[in-house]
C-alpha cells in the first residue's frame, strides 16, 4: 500500500493537511505579511527594495520547500530526520542575511529578526534533539546582540525592545514550528507501530498454524511409520496381524486428515486425556512397556481447557520423542494435581540413543508457552534415563496472544 493510501486508512490525511497549514503555510504567511509590509511601506531606496523583494521571495520559497519536505519525510523512530536539501538551505541562509541586514540598517528592530527566526526554526526541525537545543539556545542569545548594538550606537533609547523582542521572536517562532511537527512525528511513529503490530499478528498466526500442523502430522506420521514397519515384518509370519496393523494405519491416516482440516478451520484442541489414552496404544505398539500413574483426583480436578491443552501438547511431544530418539524398553507417565498445581512427568530408559548436545526446539518452545501461562517445563538426562516434567497452576489460563509455536520435535 502506498503512502497516500496508508494515510487515508489511518485517518492521517486531514492531520497532514492541518499540519501543513500550521507549519509551512503559517511560516510563509508570516514572512510575506510582516517583511512584505515593511518593504512596501518602508522608506527604502529602489535598489534596497528590489533586493529585499528578491530575498523575501527566495526565503518564502525555501521555507515552503524545506518545511514541506520535512513534513513529507517525517522523523525516523530514533528521532533523526533526513538531511535537508543543501541548495534550498543555502538559499534560505543567503536570503536571511539580506532580510536581517536591511531592516537593521534602517533601524527597524521589529522586522529584522523575522527571517532569521524562521530560518532557525527550519534548521531546528532537521536536527536531532541535542544539537537542536544548542541551536535554539544559541540563536536566542545571539538575537539579543544585533538590535541592542544598533540601538546603543544610535542612542535611540529603545535598547530593551531592540534586544529582547528579536530574542523572544526567535523562541516563539521555533516553538510554533516545532510543536505541530513533533505531533506529526509522534502520529507517524504510532502509525508505523500499528502496522508493525498487524504484521506481527499475521506472523504469529502463521507460527500458530505451523506449530499445530507439526503437533498433528509429526505425531501421526511417526506412529504411521512405526506401524507400517511392523506390518511389513508381520506380512509373512502373521498376515492377519499385519492386516490389522494396516487397518490401524488407515485409521491413523484418516485421523491425521481430519485433524489437519480441523486446524485449517481453527477449532482443533489437543487434550491431556486423549494424549494419555493414545500414548498407551502407541507405546505398546512400539514394544515399550508403558506404566501409567494417574492420580484419581486429577480426573476430577476440573482443570481448565487451556491447561489440559498445554499438558496434552507436552504429553504428545514427550511420546513422539520417545519414538524418534530412544530405544526405550520402559516408559512411565505420571499425572497428579496437588497443592493447586497440575504436574505431568514422562520418563523413559532409552536416552543413550539420543545424540549428545542436541536439544532441538520442540520442548524449548513448549517451555516458553508454559512459562507464559505461569508454569514450568524441565527435562533432564541421567545416564539412560530421560525425564520430562511439566507443571501448571490448576487454574491457569493461556494468554490469547501467546503463539502456539511448538517448532520441530526435539
Amino acid at each position: 500500500m502506498h503512502d497516500g493510501a496508508r494515510e487515508r486508512a489511518a485517518g492521517l490525511t486531514s492531520f497532514r493537511r492541518y499540519t501543513w497549514w500550521a507549519v509551512p503555510g503559517t511560516a510563509g504567511a508570516v514572512l510575506v505579511s510582516l517583511v512584505g509590509s515593511w518593504i512596501v511601506d518602508g522608506d527604502l531606496p529602489a535598489w534596497a527594495r528590489v533586493l529585499a523583494v528578491a530575498a523575501l521571495a527566495t526565503e518564502t520559497a525555501a521555507c515552503l520547500v524545506l518545511l514541506s519536505g520535512r513534513l513529507a519525510h517525517g522523523a525516523a523512530d530514533d528521532g533523526r530526520p533526513e538531511l535537508p536539501p543543501l541548495g534550498w538551505l543555502s538559499a534560505a541562509g543567503a536570503a536571511t542575511v539580506v532580510l536581517a541586514v536591511l531592516p537593521l540598517a534602517w533601524r527597524t528592530h521589529g522586522v529584522w529578526a523575522v527571517a532569521p527566526a524562521v530560518t532557525v526554526a527550519i534548521g531546528a526541525t532537521y536536527l536531532p534533539v541535542r544539537p537542536r537545543r544548542w541551536l535554539i539556545g544559541g540563536a536566542t542569545l545571539l538575537a539579543l546582540l544585533p538590535g541592542g548594538a544598533v540601538s546603543l550606537a544610535e542612542g535611540d533609547g529603545e535598547l530593551a525592545y531592540a534586544a529582547l523582542f528579536p530574542a523572544g521572536l526567535v523562541a516563539f517562532t521555533v516553538w510554533t514550528v516545532l510543536g505541530p511537527l513533533w505531533a506529526w512525528d509522534v502520529a507517524g511513529r504510532l502509525d508505523r507501530a500499528r502496522r508493525l503490530e498487524a504484521e506481527l499478528a499475521v506472523k504469529d498466526e502463521r507460527l500458530r498454524f505451523a506449530a499445530d500442523l507439526h503437533d498433528i502430522q509429526g505425531h501421526h506420521l511417526q506412529v504411521i511409520a512405526l506401524k507400517s514397519e511392523l506390518a511389513a515384518r508381520l506380512a509373512e509370519v502373521d498376515p492377519a496381524r499385519a492386516a490389522a496393523e494396516m487397518r490401524e494405519v488407515r485409521r491413523l491416516s484418516a485421523d491425521a486428515l481430519r485433524d489437519t482440516r480441523a486446524v485449517v478451520h481453527g477449532y482443533r484442541r489437543t487434550t491431556l486425556d486423549d494424549e494419555i489414552a493414545g500414548a498407551v496404544r502407541v507405546l505398546a505398539a512400539a514394544g515399550i512397556d508403558a506404566r501409567m500413574v494417574l492420580d484419581p483426583t486429577a480426573a476430577t480436578a476440573g482443570l481448565p481447557d487451556p491447561t489440559r491443552h498445554l499438558l496434552g501438547l507436552v504429553m504428545r511431544e514427550a511420546v513422539t520423542n520417545v519414538l524418534r530418539h530412544s530405544h526405550a524398553r520402559h516408559a512411565e507417565v505420571e499425572h497428579r494435581v496437588t497443592g493447586g498445581l497440575a504436574r505431568l512427568r514422562v520418563s523413559n530408559d532409552g536416552a543413550d540413543a539420543y545424540p549428545a548436545g542436541a536439544e532441538g526446539t520442540g520442548l524449548t518452545a513448549l517451555r516458553e508457552r508454559l512459562r507464559a501461562a505461569g508454569g514450568e517445563l524441565t527435562w533432564d538426562r541421567d545416564g539412560d534415563r530421560f525425564v520430562v516434567v511439566a507443571t501448571l497452576p490448576a487454574d491457569s489460563v493461556l494468554p490469547s496472544s501467546t503463539p502456539s509455536a511448538n517448532g520441530a520435535a526435539r
